[in-house]
């Protein structure tokens, strides 16, 4: 089977969602202390492979709904250019580098280890919640919020063992993270929501209709704006260059919103994929810039 083929079957492209705030948070929760190499192969290879798992795992249960859904009828399992045997069997591999990836921050910090399973379970659970609450976009939210979360927990485990506040920072950009996501979830469930209404899907959309979504995105993403915009309040090392990218931000939001259609596919995909690229790597890049000119600044005073 090609590789390729598990690939797309997977996503794969959709990790520029998740990873870049995973690597931001490292870098913030690194700063003061810089960790051994091996932590930043942990974090990668723990992103990548969770979400592998999470995506997966979607497409195996939801399998007879993309059957049923004119828009996912030829997605892999459906269609059946990949089998079932081969998606649970690429599922359950990434599930054990991603158990297996922790074991890179041992014996130091023993946290990203105990809590391998609960967080593969919380991944893995989202494909749930469409059959029983309109809220699952704000799950799948919470899903990718643990990217930072998790990253920064790698990074300071101990700490944070010894002082939860210690993880502020990280909740306050994985608070930004959740409300992003929600909001172009909610925008990209505007592509069935004829299909949820008639099957009883739960989405906002389908549940609360299109006005309705599209304000809940639009507040979504005002709160993800202001999560970002207050981070500079508990982590005090960014300053002007990290605020201007969140100044970005926040107009790339507004295009967003300007250039939804809910019967344009096209306009849909643009914003779903590439605003929101733009908006994950460009706050890693602001993010890292600060704290680089930061660090010599530091240096050379």
């Amino acid at each position: 089977m090609p590789l390729k083929r598990y690939f797309e079957f997977v996503r794969f492209s959709h990790t520029v969602f998740a990873l870049p705030f995973a690597l931001l948070s490292a870098a913030m929760a690194a700063y003061l202390d810089p960790p051994p190499l091996r932590y930043w192969a942990g974090i990668v290879l723990a992103m990548v492979a969770g979400r592998t798992v999470a995506m997966g795992y979607n497409r195996i249960a939801d399998r007879f709904i993309d059957a049923s859904n004119p828009r996912t009828q030829l997605r892999h399992l459906p269609a059946g250019t990949l089998s079932l045997k081969s998606a649970v069997g690429m599922t359950l591999l990434s599930a054990v580098i991603f158990v297996a990836s922790t074991l890179l921050f041992l014996p130091e910090n023993p946290w990203p280890l105990v809590l391998s399973i609960p967080v593969l379970a919380f991944l893995c659970l989202y494909s749930y919640t469409k059959r029983f609450t309109s809220l699952a976009h704000f799950w799948l939210g919470a899903a990718l919020m643990l990217a930072p979360v998790s990253a920064w927990i790698a990074v300071r485990g101990p700490d944070v063992a010894k002082d939860p506040w210690d993880l502020l920072p990280a909740l306050c950009l994985g608070l930004g993270v959740l409300f992003w996501v929600a909001g172009f979830d909610i925008i990209y469930a505007l592509l069935d929501v004829t299909f949820d209404t008639e099957s009883g899907i739960f989405s906002i959309p389908g549940r609360w209709g299109v006005p309705r979504a599209i304000w809940c995105a639009r507040c979504s993403h005002f709160v993800a704006f202001l999560f970002f915009a207050l981070l500079p309040l508990v982590y005090p090392e960014f300053g002007p260059i990290y605020l201007s990218g969140v100044l970005g931000i926040g107009v790339l939001l507004f295009y967003e919103h300007a250039i939804v259609r809910p019967d344009d596919v096209a306009r849909i995909n643009q914003a779903f994929f590439q605003v929101n690229t733009i908006i994950s790597l460009g706050l890693l890049f602001v993010g890292l810039l600060d704290l680089f000119l930061l660090a010599n600044a530091a240096a050379g005073g």
